[in-house]
């Protein structure tokens, strides 16, 4: 069975800003000025996306919607966090059964952050209009408990004090 480290160095994954590893794999060559977004942005973009054990992905927000698909190793459980205050979580994986979900859409402008069920946990994320780090955000511990403090548990969990 493939390992965290198989697929980081296979994939050629670098570390990304908000934890884990990552490799750019597609971006559209064509461009437009979606509403809402300030400059150009490519129409789509794709990424492989690795969390290994103990690692997380920290609560961010991103200005497009962003489909996670399943790739390899053990579901990844994926925290939203909505204005209205709610939590929701959905879980990516391979075991329906369980009620794992192969794909999903995390929503423009949500907050989310993400960690391994497992050892590994590899899939992709697609992003449109295309990501651009202009977009992205990472949240601190402070500001996400002066808005969500009914969540102090998973919120400590996936943040930092600051970045």
């Amino acid at each position: 069975m493939e390992s965290a480290e198989y697929w980081i160095k296979h994939l050629k994954l670098k570390p990304h800003p908000e934890g884990g590893f990552y490799k750019e794999v597609y971006r559209s060559k064509e461009v437009f000025f979606p509403t809402g977004i300030s400059g150009e942005r490519n129409y789509m973009t794709s990424i492989y996306f690795l969390l290994d054990e103990g690692s997380v992905s920290h609560f961010h927000s991103i200005q497009s919607d962003e489909l996670w698909c399943y790739h390899s190793g053990d579901a990844l459980s994926v925290y939203l966090l909505y204005p209205d205050g709610k939590l929701d979580e959905f879980v990516i994986g391979p075991n329906s059964q369980n009620g794992e979900i192969l794909q999903a859409v995390v929503p423009a402008n949500t907050i989310f952050g993400s960690k391994s069920k497992g050892n590994y946990s590899l899939v992709g994320c697609v992003v449109s209009p295309g990501f651009d780090f202009r977009d992205f955000t990472l949240y601190t511990t402070k500001e996400l408990l002066n808005n969500y403090p009914q969540h102090e548990g998973i919120i400590k969990q996936l943040s930092k004090a600051e970045y």
